[in-house]
C-alpha cells in the first residue's frame, strides 16, 4: 500500500519544479511574468495538482504523462485567486500571507497576469510530452468545463451576485459546487485520463470529487470564522465582511463540521469502488476537512 503522508511530500517538490520550469521555458522576461510568478511560486497547499496525481495513481496512470495536467490545473485555479481578488471581486489585500497582486504590482497588471496564466494553462495542458491525442484532448474538455459557463466562473458570478442576499443550503451547495468543486473534480478525472478506468470506475471518481470540493469549501467556510489571519495567510472573518452566506451561518459551526465529515465518508466509500490505489485520494479527502488553513 501507498504510503500517503511520503508521497504527498514527494509530490510537493515535484510540483514547485514543474511550475517553475513551466513560468520560465522561452518566456519572455517582463514585468507582467514577474507578478505571475509572484503569485503562482508564492506557496499554497497544491491541492489540485495533487489530486491530478492522486487520480493518475488510481486509474494506473504515470505522474509523468500527468504532469501537464498538473501545472495546469494549478495555474488555472491561480489566474481565478488573482481575479477574485481583485477590487471588482472580492477586493482583498491579503492572500497567502502576502499582498494581493493588485496591490504588490497594479490591477491591470493583476487582470493581465490572470488573463496569461489561464492561456498558459492550455498551452501547456496542449504540449506535446508522449501522452496520446484522444487523452489531451480529454483533459482539455475536462478543464475548459470545469472552469467556464457551467464551472468556475459561474459559482463566483452567483457568489458576486448573491453578496448581502441569504442564500438556501441547496442554493449555497449548488454554488460551490461549481465554484469550488468543480475544478477539484476535474483535478482527478484529468489525471484519472492518462490511466485506464471503466465507466462506473469513471463516475466514482466524480462522485468522490465532488465530495470532496464540497467538504473542501465548507471547511474553508469554517476556519474563516474560526482561524486566524495569520495561519490563514488571508483576512479572517472576510465572508462576514462581504455579507455572504457561508454553511455555518446557515448551519452552525458544529452541523456544518459533522457535513464535512459526513462529505468526507462518501468520497471514501466512492473511491473504494475502485480497482486501482486510492490510498492518496483518501487522504487527500481526509486533509480537504482536517486542514487549519
Amino acid at each position: 500500500m501507498t504510503d500517503a503522508k511520503a508521497c504527498l511530500t514527494d509530490w510537493s517538490t515535484r510540483i514547485e519544479t514543474v511550475l517553475t520550469d513551466a513560468l520560465t521555458a522561452q518566456l519572455t522576461a517582463s514585468r507582467l511574468l514577474e507578478a505571475a510568478r509572484y503569485s503562482v511560486l508564492g506557496g499554497g497547499k497544491r491541492l489540485r495538482p495533487k489530486l491530478v496525481y492522486a487520480g493518475a495513481l488510481a486509474a494506473g496512470g504515470s505522474l509523468d504523462a500527468a504532469d501537464s495536467a498538473a501545472i495546469a490545473v494549478e495555474l488555472l485555479h491561480t489566474y481565478s485567486l488573482i481575479h477574485d481578488d481583485l477590487p471588482a471581486m472580492d477586493d482583498d489585500a491579503l492572500r497567502r500571507g502576502q499582498p494581493t497582486v493588485h496591490v504588490a504590482y497594479d490591477e491591470a497588471t493583476a487582470i493581465l497576469a490572470g488573463d496569461a496564466l489561464q492561456a498558459l494553462a492550455f498551452q501547456v495542458l496542449s504540449r506535446s510530452d508522449g501522452r496520446d491525442s484522444d487523452t489531451v484532448v480529454r483533459q482539455m474538455h475536462l478543464l475548459g468545463e470545469a472552469v467556464g459557463f457551467n464551472g468556475m466562473a459561474l459559482g463566483q458570478a452567483i457568489d458576486l451576485e448573491s453578496e448581502g442576499a441569504r442564500l438556501g443550503l441547496d442554493a449555497l451547495e449548488s454554488m460551490h459546487r461549481k465554484k469550488t468543486g468543480a475544478l477539484i473534480t476535474a483535478s482527478i478525472l484529468m489525471g484519472a485520463a492518462t490511466g485506464r478506468c471503466d465507466d462506473d470506475e469513471w463516475l466514482a471518481l466524480t462522485r468522490a470529487g465532488e465530495a470532496i470540493g464540497l467538504a473542501f469549501q465548507i471547511q474553508d467556510d469554517i476556519l474563516d470564522e474560526t482561524a486566524s489571519t495569520d495561519i490563514m495567510g488571508k483576512p479572517q472573518g472576510r465572508d462576514r465582511v462581504l455579507e455572504k452566506s457561508t454553511f455555518p451561518s446557515l448551519m452552525g459551526l458544529h452541523e456544518s463540521q459533522a457535513r464535512a465529515r459526513q462529505l468526507v465518508a462518501t468520497a471514501h466509500q466512492a473511491l473504494g469502488q475502485l480497482k486501482g490505489d486510492t490510498t492518496v485520494l483518501m487522504q487527500l479527502a481526509t486533509d480537504a476537512v482536517e486542514r487549519t488553513h
